[in-house]
């Protein structure tokens, strides 16, 4: 007799964090380094940082693709809970807050210096 599995879709976090957002890594082997993010993977509670957390990846060759292979150096994930966004404005790590506009729509505020993100 088969057992059939059911599949269930994971809901995704909701991230502080956005795609192509500046932030510093706060804890780990690369902390202090400040990079754009990547990639975010919510399902995971996990962000992709421009160098940062770089591993190296053994790949085998792939003909139909022409991929050589080799050693390949590539960013990890790393938690999302050991990053914080980066103001340009006080050149800091920030926390942020949300605040409503004129306009109606909402935006992501520095709290220390009240910079907007999201313009």
């Amino acid at each position: 007799m088969k057992r059939t599995m059911k599949t269930t879709k994971i809901k995704g976090n909701k991230l502080h964090i956005k795609s192509g957002d500046r932030v510093v890594v706060t804890s780990g082997k690369d902390k202090g380094k400040i990079g754009n993010i990547k990639k975010s993977l919510p399902a995971r509670n996990q962000v992709i940082i421009e160098d940062v957390n770089i591993i190296t990846k053994a790949m085998k060759a792939n003909p139909m693709a022409n991929f050589q292979g080799g050693l390949i150096k590539m960013e990890a994930p790393i938690d999302s809970s050991n990053v914080m966004l980066y103001c340009q404005k006080c050149e800091k790590a920030t926390r942020i807050s949300f605040k409503v506009l004129e306009d109606g729509t909402k935006t992501r505020v520095c709290k220390k210096c009240d910079e907007q993100f999201d313009t």
